[in-house]
């Protein structure tokens, strides 16, 4: 079958239930791949011993006639997962040799369903970055490259993004804060769907904005992305934002019809100083949607244009909060203390060595917003602006629009180093992301183009909110149209 970890989920599953491949020979595939591409920095804590033992076991599951649509498939693990006994520091060295006690919700659901786990996947410091640089780990690598420079993968779930796209795992878990999944999706030509806020359970995953984090799968296709999703998903008791509904065979749901679908192109996505091929891309996808069936309505979302501030002024609050827990005291990192050095000092010293620079800008941003005499000012008017790009998205869905298609990012991948130095350069990347977490809905990023350097492009289609099947199906339209099938050439 060539060779197996250039497979996706869907003909995986499908050489699987055939009895041509077994998920031994696929995992052994994968682990192989990842010896070596110590290049990309994408995996940062192995598990090889954990993936045969439980490869062993899907195959025993396989014969059994036992065998859930994950099953046997070899994945990736964002380091944000808490992970039992396997390492997981949220890529940040305050929580160097954390070895949790249990296993997140999603990753318990997805090892429930026998999918194998490979190890633990780069990102950025507590997800709090949108190109990798912030991790403890060093940085990730995008596999695509442009005359011999280092690209970046996107952020935070570069590491993700880098391994699925450079075929080292057949899928991976991500997580989408303003734009995590989505932008190092689009940046690397791979799928990655951010599902309605409340779809995945949070619980286990390290906190970074809780109104905003939400997890989803990173894949190589858009079916793919259905059949993972459908396994992350449940409702948990164990996370009060976790919804109480059935989850959909989403799979069953990718019939490539969009006949009669109404697509919205919000004006206020046209941004001054977007790049013409964003622009062309954009054209492109509206033209592929119409070619497919669907009407295409111009819509107005007025208050985007207030969504990215508003966003960094809600998400550091929040930081501010969920990373008062790491003290030095119960876990992680704890600093080295001068003789009579009391408990401040120990906070001190532990926060300033265990934070990265990017963390503790925001923890401060976030503290200062929520300071007395500044509260009102910026957090409460932020959440004000928060619900009024809400209803825009309301008002617009009321109208019969079924989704909305913009740009994914507003570039291709650039190079590392090249805006790590100007943070609202780098908080730009979020521009077409943000809203859609602020709003709570579901969104998904496919590889659709190019740009002049042959470096992947994507296109973003907002759904209604728990509508993700029919958003797979018109992403699963989209793709088909795009045609999109360049992988980067083997460099590491």
């Amino acid at each position: 079958m060539g060779e197996l970890n250039k497979l996706g989920l869907a003909e995986a599953r499908d050489a699987l239930r055939a009895g041509d491949v077994t998920s031994v020979e696929l995992t052994e595939a994968c682990l192989t791949e990842i010896e070596g591409a110590g290049a990309l920095n994408a995996f940062v804590h192995n598990t090889p011993e954990i993936a045969r033992a439980q490869a062993a076991a899907a195959d025993d599951r396989i014969k059994a006639g036992d065998a859930p649509a994950m099953c046997g498939l070899p994945i990736g693990i964002k380091d944000l997962f808490c992970t039992k006994g396997v390492p997981s520091q949220a890529g940040s060295r305050i929580l160097e040799g954390f070895l949790p006690e249990y296993e997140s919700t999603v990753s318990g659901n997805l090892l429930d369903a026998g999918a194998v786990m490979l190890g633990k996947l780069n990102m950025d410091e507590f997800a709090m970055g949108s190109s990798n640089e912030t991790s403890v780990y060093g940085n990730a690598v995008n596999p695509w490259k442009v005359d011999d420079r280092d690209l970046t993968p996107g952020g935070s779930s570069g590491g993700s993004a880098s391994a699925v796209a450079a075929d080292l795992c057949l899928a991976a878990t991500g997580t989408d804060t303003g734009g995590s999944i989505r932008q190092p999706a689009a940046f690397t030509g791979i799928t990655g769907i951010k599902p309605t806020y409340g779809r995945c359970s949070r619980w286990g995953v390290v906190a970074f904005a809780s109104s905003l984090d939400q997890a989803g799968p990173m894949t190589k296709s858009v079916r793919d992305a259905a059949i993972m999703l459908e396994a992350m998903c449940s409702h948990d008791p164990k996370d009060s934002t976790s919804a109480d509904l059935p989850v959909p065979n989403f799979e069953a749901m990718l019939t490539g019809d969009i006949k009669g679908k109404k697509i919205g192109i919000p004006k206020e996505y046209r941004m001054d100083g977007m790049p013409e091929e964003i622009e062309t891309l954009w054209a492109s996808g509206t033209e592929m949607l119409r070619d497919a069936g669907a009407e295409i309505v111009d819509i107005s979302l007025p208050h985007t244009k207030y969504a990215l501030p508003a966003y960094y002024v809600i998400a550091p609050a929040e930081a501010s909060s969920n990373l008062a827990r790491y003290d030095g005291v119960r876990y992680g990192h704890r600093a080295t203390l001068d003789q009579g050095d009391g408990i401040t000092e120990m906070y001190e010293k532990t926060r300033a060595e265990g934070f990265g620079a990017e963390v503790q800008r925001r923890v401060m941003i976030g503290t200062y917003v929520l300071s007395a005499g500044f509260y009102d000012a910026y957090y409460n008017r932020a959440r004000k602006v928060r619900t009024l790009i809400k209803k825009d998205f309301e008002d617009v869905f009321a109208q019969g629009i079924d989704a909305i298609l913009t740009p994914a990012t507003p570039s291709a991948a650039f190079g590392l180093g090249e805006a790590s130095d100007d943070p609202v350069q780098m908080y730009l990347n979020d521009v077409f992301t943000v809203t859609v977490n602020m709003a709570g809905l579901p969104g998904i990023a496919v590889p659709a183009g190019t740009d002049a350097n042959g470096l992947p492009l994507g296109l973003q289609l907002i759904g209604r909110p728990w509508e993700e099947g029919d958003l797979l199906n018109t992403a699963y339209a989209l793709e088909a149209r795009a045609g999109f099938v360049a992988k980067p050439q083997k460099w590491w």
